[in-house]
């Protein structure tokens, strides 16, 4: 069946510097000859229109709660900002609910996700006045969705959901009070019904969405990484950046520097794991204070804090690592079914990984051999695991590489994009 070139637009709810799952899907769709546009939030030093080496565009967007004002309330916030000298404070971006009573907490609560929707209605303007026509929308994320249907009703567009949390139990939304968390919930079910299909990144997710959605059991499409070539020789670039020692082993965590991503818990365990230095790439709210803690004198060179890199170069960053690490905690149901994007790109990097005993990453880890699983509550076994790794013998350092080898085969991109392509062909009716 030959391909036809059609056109795909990507709505993506964040600058999209760092979301290796939509490149993938937007490099592997102009790879096949289709126009793609990526329709992403503006950021700092970012090109608000940018023609990519892989052969899509991307376009971006200035967002705010203010801008998602209606015209009459956006103009009065314009005026106040021009005799301030200052924007109004975004609703949606201060902390104010610490160390306040309850109603304060509940307001604050409320007024966040108020900023919430005026933030989606800005990109869902803008969106709609710059977005070139499209046969279908992929919208990505719950903040994705509603500016996508949007744009499929302008084109009358097929509109596919990419859902890759369970929102309601994760992140910000997991804190709201449950009155608003079911306002969310219901909100995010009637979108989702709307959309032509929804997609998602594990089975555990599609079991959970079907119900609590109320859809056609999600299209699972894992976040598989591209794979490095397993010959090609191994880089050193933690050695180079830090100037490591040569034989100074390195374990890896990277992704958000969030609280509940087992961060803590690595910070004691790497005291206990000898010749080695555990770095922390990638950005979030403790950035700020893990840098702290890895410029004291008695970390004596056994944390390093280190930025995020865009998702091209990642894979050679973690093939550097000796171990990834990623023992995040059983906090949420979101994190306890998790099938985190460091598990697919430590597989796709041929490194051994230290995961989580829980049910979304330990079936894969178990099943390939591609490393251990772990009480992620307990440093001490945390730290036990990585040494069990760094230290291996021959035969164990030789079943961890086979291990790798079998989930790479198992877990291909090329695999899920193949799974995508079907999915799109169906939904418009003309092969991809």
């Amino acid at each position: 069946m030959s391909v036809e070139p059609q056109r795909a637009v990507l709505v993506l709810p964040s600058t999209g510097v760092f979301d290796s799952r939509a490149w993938r899907i937007a490099g592997s769709l102009a790879g096949r000859g289709h126009r793609v546009t990526v329709v992403a939030r503006s950021g700092p030093d970012l090109p608000d229109d940018d023609e990519t080496p892989a052969g899509y565009r991307v376009l971006r967007v200035p967002v705010s709660a203010v801008e998602g004002l209606p015209n009459p309330l956006r103009w009065i916030a314009h005026r106040l900002r021009g005799e301030r000298g200052a924007a109004p404070a975004d609703p949606g971006s201060a902390d104010s609910g610490r160390g306040v009573g309850r109603p304060r907490r509940a307001a604050s609560a409320a007024w966040r996700l108020i900023a919430i929707g005026l933030t989606i209605r800005a990109q869902q303007r803008e969106t709609r006045r710059i977005a070139p026509p499209a046969d279908l929308v992929h919208a990505m994320a719950y903040m994705g969705i509603h500016v996508g249907l949007d744009l499929g009703a302008r084109d009358g567009a097929r509109v596919v959901y990419d859902a890759r949390d369970i929102y309601v139990e994760a992140r910000n939304i997991a804190r709201l009070p449950m009155p608003l968390r079911r306002l969310f919930g219901r909100f995010e079910r009637r979108w989702a019904r709307q959309a032509d299909r929804v997609i998602t990144v594990n089975d555990a997710y599609a079991d959970v969405m079907e119900r609590r959605l109320d859809v056609t059991r999600p299209l699972v499409v894992m976040n598989c990484s591209t794979e490095r070539d397993p010959g090609a020789v191994r880089p050193r670039r933690f050695h180079d950046v830090l100037g490591l020692a040569a034989d100074r082993r390195v374990v890896l965590y990277h992704g958000g520097l969030t609280r509940d991503r087992g961060i803590e818990e690595l910070l004691a365990a790497i005291a206990d794991v000898s010749n080695a230095t555990l770095v922390l790439m990638g950005y979030g709210d403790l950035q700020a204070s893990l840098e702290a803690a890895a410029a004291e004198p008695a970390a004596d060179g056994r944390i390093a804090v280190l930025p995020a890199v865009p998702p091209a170069e990642l894979i050679d960053w973690v093939a550097s690592a000796d171990v990834v690490a990623m023992p995040i905690q059983p906090t949420t149901l979101n994190h306890r079914l998790t099938t985190p994007n460091k598990l697919f790109e430590a597989i796709a990097a041929g490194v051994p990984v230290v995961a989580s005993d829980l049910p979304g990453m330990a079936p894969i880890v178990t099943a390939t051999g591609c490393g251990v699983v772990v009480d992620p509550t307990s440093s001490a076994a945390v730290a036990a695991w990585l040494r069990a790794i760094l230290d291996a013998a021959p035969d164990a350092a030789a079943a961890f590489r086979d291990g790798l080898a079998r989930a790479r085969r198992d877990y291909s991109w090329d695999r899920q994009m193949e799974r995508l392509l079907a999915e799109y062909s169906r939904l418009t009716g003309r092969p991809w």
